[in-house]
């Protein structure tokens, strides 16, 4: 029988170290996928051979999630999910904007990623201005002139920066100015808006896991070699 333990937890405030919550929209996918194909409950094992993250890992991880019950039975797969999803802050009502309205932010407006994760995007604004006035799958797209004014009459959470590099320190003071709480980086930069200390930056660098990569191949070529050389 495993050593897994069945959910007990009331609702309370719970403490997740750092590295664990950077593993839980693993967990958050995989349980997505579970509950969407009916699977009732779900072993530390069975997990493990999903996720390529050993047992022991997972059962620290969901460990600090709350209390645990009876032994043997199992992690319950649907309430699991509904507290990584609790924890995560998925459906609670965030909102975001995509500020660029380049190739990239109309590729992400587009995708299921804000829905799926209980983000409402309320709208895309364009810096250059030709594309003001139109919209893309139901979301405005807004000239970036107009963004002091719509957070005025709007509850923003999150800006989406995908826009040049170059503007990227002044664009995300505005947005910081406008009250906005967190910002997604696309743009390469670090960025340090001035005035707010308390706003949350979640920096996206391709780069870097582009190069992580070309890093892992270039040593899997050379471990590849060397076990030919000594055959």
């Amino acid at each position: 029988m495993d050593n897994d333990w069945l959910f007990t937890q009331t609702e309370k405030d719970i403490q997740v170290s750092e590295m664990t919550i950077r593993r839980l929209p693993r967990y958050f996918r995989y349980l997505r996928e579970l509950v969407e194909q009916g699977r009732i409950r779900i072993s530390s094992a069975e997990l493990s051979k999903m996720m390529n993250v050993t047992a022991s890992q997972i059962r620290s991880d969901l460990n600090q999630l709350g209390d645990f019950g009876h032994m043997g039975y199992g992690y319950d797969v649907n309430y699991l999910f509904k507290r990584i999803s609790e924890i995560l802050g998925v459906r609670e009502g965030m909102t975001a904007v995509i500020i660029d309205s380049g190739d990239l932010g109309r590729a992400l407006v587009q995708t299921t990623l804000f829905v799926r994760r209980g983000i409402d995007v309320l709208a895309l604004f364009d810096g250059i201005g030709d594309r003001a006035g139109t919209a893309i799958n139901d979301i405005p797209i807004i000239s970036l002139s107009k963004l002091e004014t719509f957070c005025e009459t709007h509850k923003v959470d999150i800006a989406v920066l995908t826009c040049p590099k170059e503007q990227a320190q002044v664009i995300s003071q505005r947005a910081a100015d406008c009250g906005v709480r967190g910002i997604w980086n696309y743009t390469g930069r670090e960025l340090h808006p001035e005035g707010h200390p308390q706003i949350i930056i979640e920096n996206v660098h391709l780069g870097d896991s582009l190069m992580i990569l070309d890093y892992k191949l270039r040593t899997q070529d050379k471990r590849n070699g060397s076990e030919k050389a000594n055959v």
